[in-house]
């Protein structure tokens, strides 16, 4: 595939959901059945890397793709550096709900640029609507290892999986 580097918002008329396959079940199945109709109902958004030529002039292909939403945590998950400055209800985070690059480009750093992408997204937005962090759950220990590379750190475990945070102030150095 190649690449145009510009995200884009999942436009289901645009973009070819049915072919991505990324290794994972779960995420192959968010962006084919489940991503456009989150967005519908004003859940989440879905941001994607699209192939820069399709096939054929069809529908383009996506290289990769990142899934937001506003979202909230007890301020007691927090480590107590950061909780002890909040108040004593739920905070605002934002939650990076599903990241995924398709099988093809995979090996290429298009992980590490899709996670830049999506936080350099969550911190303009933080300009307008203010969070604490970026909360993650993450699918496996790989996905673990993936995040921690890059800064999260573990939170807690939640629904079965690894909840890990990175601060908006850190973030903040990535893009001020």
């Amino acid at each position: 595939m190649s690449l145009d580097y510009n995200f884009v918002e999942l436009d289901k008329a645009v973009h070819d959901r049915a072919v991505f396959d990324c290794g994972e079940v779960e995420l192959n199945t968010f962006i084919k059945t489940q991503a456009a109709r989150h967005m519908e109902v004003g859940i989440s958004r879905t941001m994607v890397l699209p192939a820069s030529v399709t096939p054929n002039g069809g529908k383009y292909s996506i290289c990769a793709f990142y899934t937001i939403a506003p979202s909230s945590i007890l301020r007691e998950t927090l480590p107590a550096a950061i909780a002890k400055k909040l108040p004593h209800y739920p905070v605002p985070v934002f939650l990076l709900a599903q990241m995924a690059v398709h099988t093809e480009c995979q090996g290429q750093g298009l992980g590490k640029v899709t996670l830049i992408k999506a936080l350099e997204y969550l911190w303009e937005i933080n300009a307008y609507m203010r969070a604490v962090a970026v909360i993650v759950d993450c699918l496996n220990t790989r996905a673990e290892q993936f995040y921690a590379k890059y800064g999260f750190e573990v939170l807690c475990h939640h629904n079965g999986r690894t909840r890990m945070f990175i601060s908006m102030k850190t973030v903040a150095q990535l893009f001020s």
